[in-house]
């Protein structure tokens, strides 16, 4: 089946740091997927490793015909995931986009799940589609430790008791956004510079009367390259919910 949204198009943000070695076959997945108009989106840091040229050589070759179906954000600065996927969305936004995927470059993430999570926000007319890992369904790699695990789920539960939400996989980084609900959420005011972008940003558009569903997902292990997860990312995801309850309060 093939998603024709009228015109309308659906943009993938991808950030990168150092992904010179799964960039080219993310790209080949996202942009073999069964929707017309499909855009793909590189938000790339500055990565040493020559990932930001790579997707420029990319999109050269997908971008014929006068179809401009890749494009690449290149950043001076490496200042968080949150920071590049909102220069992302935001730019996606001004381009008119319909509906904006986040997904991550190192494959932890099922590219097929994609129209699946359109047909979902279509049907559905819901603001955020969730690919979840915590609903029936939804699974985690095998070579992630019991540790990796037992954090993960934690840090889901703890977020989501902190924030009163029904999110279950509050956490999760695989989510198709409509503009609508971008717009209204207002990326400009969001905080978050790493990780915990992923809770403020479902929070808030579930503060704002959007509402959310999850649709479940197998989540990969990453098998080239390493986790850009480092202290200051994990101190921020725990602070991040507290604040934004406090916040909340005042309000």
């Amino acid at each position: 089946m093939t998603y024709d949204l009228g015109g309308d198009r659906v943009t993938v943000v991808m950030p990168t740091y150092n992904e010179a070695a799964n960039l080219p076959r993310m790209a080949e997945l996202v942009l073999g997927l069964p929707i017309d108009g499909l855009h793909l989106k590189i938000v790339d840091d500055s990565s040493p490793d020559g990932t930001g040229r790579i997707a420029e050589e990319l999109a050269e070759k997908y971008n014929w015909d006068g179809r401009r179906r890749m494009s690449v954000l290149h950043r001076t600065e490496k200042d968080g995931l949150g920071r590049a996927y909102v220069a992302g969305m935001s730019a996606a936004l001004d381009e008119g986009a319909a509906y904006v995927v986040q997904m991550d470059a190192d494959g932890s993430h099922p590219v097929e799940a994609v129209p699946r999570m359109l047909g979902t926000a279509v049907a559905s007319g819901v603001g955020l589609v969730v690919g979840s890992r915590y609903v029936e369904g939804g699974s985690l790699d095998e070579d992630w430790g019991r540790h990796r695990v037992l954090l993960s789920r934690f840090a889901n539960r703890y977020a989501r008791t902190v924030l009163g939400t029904k999110i279950r996989d509050i956490t999760a980084g695989f989510n198709l956004w409509s503009a609508a609900t971008l717009r209204d959420i207002d990326l400009a005011t969001l905080d978050s510079a790493g990780y915990s972008f992923q809770v403020e940003l479902k929070f808030k558009a579930v503060r704002a009367g959007h509402s959310a569903v999850e649709i479940p997902i197998r989540f990969e292990e990453r098998t080239e390259g390493v986790s850009k997860m480092n202290l200051s990312t994990q101190i921020e995801s725990a602070v991040m919910p507290v604040r934004l309850r406090l916040r909340n309060r005042r309000g």
